[in-house]
């Protein structure tokens, strides 16, 4: 899944209220979108993971990216029976993976 699709996901759920082009969830939508528990979330945020913003209400904010690594990880956690250290791990590799490859796909263009 996309950024581009989730975010798209995300506009059409019923009482969100986040603005069009919004980059940005509210805790209460991130954890309905990954069903992360606090405890959970605190070791993400402690092990740098995620970096939420915060408002000047001093709420916290996610990007968009954030919601569909936690939920990736997340489904690692449950679905492979890893640590959360282990499933941050993995998810990272992945997305290097994905990075190399398009990066690949870009020289292959320019030959």
């Amino acid at each position: 899944m996309t950024t581009r699709k989730l975010q798209e996901m995300l506009l059409q759920l019923p009482g969100l209220n986040l603005p069009e082009r919004s980059e940005f969830v509210a805790w209460a939508e991130l954890v309905e979108l990954t069903s992360i528990a606090p405890g959970e979330f605190a070791e993400l945020v402690e092990l740098g993971w995620i970096n939420p913003t915060r408002t000047s209400a001093e709420e916290y904010l996610f990007r968009l990216r954030d919601v569909y690594r936690i939920h990736k990880l997340m489904r690692l956690v449950k679905d492979l029976d890893v640590s959360f250290n282990s499933g941050s791990i993995i998810v990272d590799l992945l997305e290097r993976v994905e990075e190399l490859e398009t990066e690949v796909e870009e020289l292959k263009r320019l030959i």
